[in-house]
This record gives structure tokens, sequence and C-alpha cells, in this order.
């Protein structure tokens, strides 16, 4: 007995299911064809014209039915095919609502004698008229929905034929089921494919973009490391010499005590900063403790190995010389001791430029001239064209979205464009004092007047 009303409300769920599928006038346009806009809607236009020309002269002649009443049945079948174009399920329902009229109205002159071995229930523009609108229907609404379609279909089809029946007919309904469960599963497929592919394209899409992302974000980490490498290390040693100072020194004085702690605590509050920013550029979400200072543990967790200076620049020609790939440099200017940051910078903007050569311009000749400056370095890589056609690359395409980083980072500036004769130049300004530059600064403007002299 406790099971009945459980019975009872799935039995009202379920009714209320269908309901809601098939009682409703939502739109379900047909989309447009790819290759002629509206070639779907003509066709089934010219079909639903067929479908009213052939029925109506049926139900009249053989139907035995006046032009009052065959003219609404055959306009109702060739309308639902167009009205399945935009609202399928009301579509569905006018095809039913027309063959029930039709079907009453021949059985009568069945009985009567006024027509003899007609198509009933069904008549053939019917049935052609219904597995239309099953087709439009499955391919625009869900699965579930053109499943109850079918099933209600052949639930009718059975009801009429099967259990009210009529004499001397050509029966159509098992014909009409067999056809409709065709078409129905045909839709379902095209449906699903047509889903399928549309969420492939959106994973393709969404994958390429998390691509991006994650090249940026681990653009940005090996960076954020660098830069921690490189600043945070000298930040760390200034706080401890001004810690330990006014030890080293017989009864300081109170204005050197002062003066040595300020210095250590500008210390602290700059490796606190720099660890805020090297929180935003290692994660995709800012650091949750960003007001923490840095630790001794926080320096030894992360064991890195000693990062490039231009002095290790002479290694990375002669790599990429053994990479088939001829390579040209020279050093303009007085060299003078440079940040570590700024150099680091150059060899990172050098080695991908590099790294792009090889990969885009296999065979190009290419030049590397480094301008010392007083105010900062400039850095040129230029090749000229390939000469063979480059391999598809399987890079993510970032690299000079890093090298533009880095730059920004150290308030310079960097310009990357095609040569004239199909080569490719990049040239970076690197200030030493790190004040912003303009891509209009002098310090940029430099073209050899002969690259293929061998002076770059």
């Amino acid at each position: 007995m406790s099971t009945a009303p459980k019975v009872v409300g799935r039995a009202r769920r379920g009714l209320r299911v269908l309901r809601d599928d098939l009682w409703t006038v939502r739109a379900d346009p047909l989309p447009p064809s790819v290759w002629l806009r509206w070639l779907p809607h003509g066709v089934v236009y010219l079909a639903a014209l067929g479908v009213l020309l052939g029925d109506l002269p049926q139900l009249q002649d053989n139907g035995g039915l006046a032009f009052g009443l065959a003219f609404p049945v055959a306009v109702g079948h060739a309308g639902a095919m167009v009205l399945a174009l935009w609202r399928p399920i009301p579509a569905w329902w006018l095809s039913m609502t027309a063959t029930l009229l039709a079907a009453i109205a021949v059985r009568h002159e069945l009985v009567s004698g006024g027509a003899e071995n007609f198509t009933w229930p069904w008549t053939a523009a019917g049935l052609v008229a219904h597995l239309f609108v099953l087709l439009l229907l499955a391919l625009r609404v869900r699965t579930r929905v053109a499943a109850e379609a079918l099933a209600f279909t052949a639930l009718f089809t059975y009801a009429v034929e099967g259990l009210w029946g009529a004499p001397d007919f050509q029966p159509t309904g098992v014909l009409l089921v067999v056809l409709s469960g065709v078409v129905v599963v045909l839709g379902i497929a095209i449906r699903g494919r047509r889903e399928a592919r549309t969420k492939l394209e959106e994973q393709t899409s969404l994958t390429a973009e998390e691509r991006a992302r994650r090249t940026l974000l681990e653009e940005r980490s090996r960076i954020a490391r660098e830069l921690h490498d490189v600043v945070a290390h000298h930040m760390s040693v200034i706080s401890i010499q001004a810690q330990v100072a006014p030890h080293l020194v017989q009864d300081p004085s109170d204005e050197l005590k002062e003066n040595l702690a300020g210095i250590r605590q500008n210390a602290l509050e700059a490796l606190t900063e720099l660890r805020r920013v090297l929180g935003v550029l290692r994660a995709e979400h800012p650091d949750p403790h960003p007001d923490e200072p840095l630790t001794a543990s926080d320096s030894a967790a992360e064991a890195h190995s000693p990062q490039p200076t231009l002095d290790r620049l002479d290694a990375l020609v002669e790599n990429t010389r053994a990479a088939g790939l001829t390579v040209v440099t020279q050093n303009s200017g007085t060299r003078r001791p440079l940040p570590p940051g700024l150099e680091l910078s150059a060899y990172r903007i050098v080695q991908e430029a590099l790294s792009n050569v090889l990969r885009h311009a296999p065979g190009a000749r290419t030049w590397i001239h480094l301008t010392h400056l007083p105010t900062g370095l400039r850095v040129e890589v230029l090749n000229s064209p390939p000469t063979r056609p480059a391999a598809p690359s399987q890079g993510a395409g970032h690299g000079l979205l890093g090298m533009r980083e880095r730059v920004a980072m150290l308030g310079g500036s960097l310009t990357a464009y095609s040569l004239p004769g199909g080569g490719y130049q990049v040239t970076a300004y690197l200030p030493t004092d790190g004040t912003p530059v303009g891509p209009d600064d002098p310090n940029l403007s430099y073209y050899p007047d002969d690259p293929e002299d061998g002076a770059r």
C-alpha cells in the first residue's frame, strides 16, 4: 500500500514532462544551409506544394470528400510542413489533427460506400507530409521529445486503424510507423552529429584559448622566477648588512642606528612589494597572503640554476650555428656593467629571436648587434628570407609576447616587423635606469648600410 503514492507521483511527473515537451508553441527554427541560405526552406516549400496538389484530388476523387472538407485537410497537411520549419511541435499537432479529420471523413465514405479500397487512415500525401514534419522535428528538438512524438504517432495509428477500423480500405498504418521510425532515427543522428561538431569547434576554441593563457602564465612565471633570483637576493643582502652594520662599529650613534634601521625596513618593504608582484606574475590568481615577508626558506624552497647573462651569449650562438643557422654577431660601444635583470632580459630576447628564425626561416642568415649606449643597451636581431619552406611549427606563437613583457618590465621598447625583402627584424632598447621610452626613441633607430658585409 505504501508504494501506491509513489507510483501516482511518478505518473504525474511523467504526464507533466509530456505536457511540457509536446504541449508547447515554442519556436525551433531550422537553420539556413551553409551553401545556399534558403535551400532547406525551398525544398520544404516545393514538397508542401506537391502535397497540397496531390492530397486535394485524392481526397475528392478517391475518398469521396467534398471540396469544402478536402481542401482544409490538404491545407493542414501542407501547412504543417511549412510550419515545421519554425515551430515543429505545433506543426506535428497540426498534421495529426488534419489526419484525424481526414480519417473520420473518409471512414464515413467507406462505410456508406462512397469510397472503396482507399488508403486509410493515412492518405499517401498525408503520410509524406507527416514524415517531413517528424524529420524536421527530430532535427530541432531533444531526442526525448522526438521519441515521444514518434510513440504518440504510433499509438494514434494503432487506435484508429487497429481499434476503430473501417471496411474495405488499404491499410497504411504499419508503413507509416516503420517509415516514421526510420525518419526520426535519421533526424536524431543528423542532429547529434551537428551538435557534436559544434561542441568540438567550441572545445577546440577553448583549448586554443587555454593554451595561449597557459603559455602566457608560464612565461610570466619564468620572468617572475628570474626577477626573484636577480632582485630578491640583493634586497636580502642589503637587509642583512643593514642589520649587522651597527655591530661592526664601536659605540654607533643613535642617528646611525636609526638610518641603518630605516634602510633595513625599506629593504624588507621592498621584498614584500616584490613578493606581491611575483604572486601576480606567477599565478592566475593573486597571492592570498601578499603581505607576509619573505623568509630564508622561501628562497631555498626553489632550487634554480644560475640565470644566463650576456657572457653566455657566445655559447648560445654556437649552439644555434650547430643547428644549421648562419649567425654573425657584433658589439658596438663601450661595454659597461649592466644590471643583472637587464642582461638576463637581453639574453632571453636574443634566444627567443634565434628560436623564431630556426622555426620560421630555415636556412636564413642572421645578424645580432648589441649596441652599448650610455643610457642602456640596444639589441637587434635581423634575418634574411628563408631558403626553404618552414616545417609546421608546434610552438604556441607567444614568443613576441614574452619579449614585450620583458622589455615592458624594464621600461624599454621593442619593435618587430617583416622586412620588404622577406626577412624579419627585432629591435629592443633596454634602459639601465628603467625610464620608460617610446617607439620613436632615437636609440631604436639603427639600420646597417649593408647587412651582408658581416658587420652585424
